[in-house]
């Protein structure tokens, strides 16, 4: 009789585990990381945010549903075409799931109206257009750990607020570049300042001395740098040799990380004021998770792939509560669950798939202030996350009733 019994427990288990393998597609979970890992922006995110995506996939236990749970990665090279096509074949061929990351607001929008088309999910944390969650919104697309508008209100309101009214900006000639610099002209405006001029220049650009100078006679009081990665870097650095801070115009780094911070060093960076929505060295937690990224990486992580973390623990409890990895039932999901991790703290997600969280207002350290490796920042304060993204029903986003 127990044998019996025994036998029916097991036969039941059996059949349990294969119903829930069932319920994932090709028995396995598989997540693709797309990302810049050899141009301007492979410190921004690159191979540590592939990094940040196995973390979470061991901490959450390497299995859901029980099923294998698998990160695969590719390098896009910042060109939406070369995106696409890989997009395409995971989606196709590979069969992956969801594609996260997406750093570049061109290459995120074209992979994301993919995503759209095959009726699959993408998290984005690399780009920073509001197009994502606006007019492009999409059922299945989410915008993880910062935008353009969160930027502008962070870092150009707090120069505005300490007499920062003249801004000229330097401007990445593609779309994220013209989102961050309008979002940011119209906080300026709004907050009594003006814009006195413009100029763009091209992605990976090497000489920025020509915008320079432009800069430096507008007569402008701030010079807002709406590029990112290495283009900021490098154009700090002939700021530098301009002696644009030393005559007196301030730089204002609009998306600047602490990767950039770090390729730069304190010395070039020392006063720069910035937004990020996460920083290693903010509390315990934080502190934890970034000395366990420091062991496998070398490094600290920054916002890109600390959300890269989040959300793919995120999309994997999402997977879990729904109890399939089919595509509708996720995304209710991820818009319907609170987000609770090192890096969104107590995040929720709108109907247009923005999630919502805290931002931190950030000024680099001077190299005497700094007491230990990565000790870059100051905290200047917390933007709540209701002021720092915009309204979901102000979005222009079809989706939001």
């Amino acid at each position: 009789m127990r044998g019996t019994i025994l036998a029916s427990a097991a036969a039941l288990l059996a059949s349990t585990s294969m119903a829930l393998a069932a319920s994932v597609s090709d028995g396995k979970v598989k997540i693709g990381i797309l990302n810049d890992q050899s141009g301007v922006y492979a410190d921004f995110g690159g191979k540590g945010s592939v990094e940040a995506a196995k973390m979470a996939v061991e901490d959450f236990g390497g299995k859901v549903l029980d099923s294998a749970i698998e990160i695969v990665d590719a390098d896009h090279q910042n060109k939406p075409d070369i995106a696409s096509n890989i997009a395409r074949q995971w989606f196709d061929t590979n069969q992956v799931d969801a594609i996260m990351e997406l750093t570049t607001s061109s290459v995120a929008l074209a992979v994301q109206a993919i995503a759209k088309e095959k009726k699959k999910i993408d998290i984005v944390t690399g780009a920073a257009t509001t197009e994502l969650t606006g007019k492009q919104c999409s059922p299945y697309g989410f915008h993880w750990a910062y935008d353009t508008h969160a930027l502008a209100v962070g870092t150009g309101g707090a120069l505005v607020k300490q007499g920062g009214k003249k801004w000229f900006f330097l401007t990445a000639d593609y779309a994220f570049g013209y989102s961050l610099e309008g979002q940011t002209s119209e906080f300026v405006k709004a907050n009594g300042g003006e814009v006195v001029g413009a100029v763009r220049h091209p992605l990976s650009n090497s000489d920025y001395s020509s915008f320079l100078l432009q800069a430096q006679s507008s007569g402008a009081n701030v010079v807002g740098l709406a590029n990112a990665g290495a283009d900021t870097q490098n154009a700090i650095k002939q700021a530098a040799e301009f002696g644009i801070t030393q005559s007196g115009q301030r730089l204002a780094a609009l998306l600047f990380t602490l990767a950039e911070v770090n390729g730069l060093g304190l010395e070039a960076a020392q006063g720069l004021t910035l937004t990020e929505g996460f920083y290693w060295d903010r509390d315990d937690e934080s502190r934890k998770f970034g000395e366990r990224y420091m062991k496998r990486t070398g490094k600290m992580p920054n916002m890109i792939q600390a959300g890269t973390y989040s959300a793919v623990l995120q999309y994997l409890k999402a997977i879990q509560k729904a109890g399939t990895d089919e595509t509708e039932a996720v995304a209710k999901q991820l818009h319907e669950m609170p987000v609770e991790d090192v890096f969104a703290g107590k995040g929720t997600v709108g109907p247009n798939g923005r999630m919502i969280k805290d931002m931190y207002l950030l000024e680099v350290k001077k190299p005497s202030e700094s007491k230990k490796p990565w000790d870059y920042f100051k905290v200047l304060a917390t933007i709540p996350g209701k002021e720092a993204y915009i309204d979901p029903a102000k979005s222009g986003c079809p989706l939001v009733k």
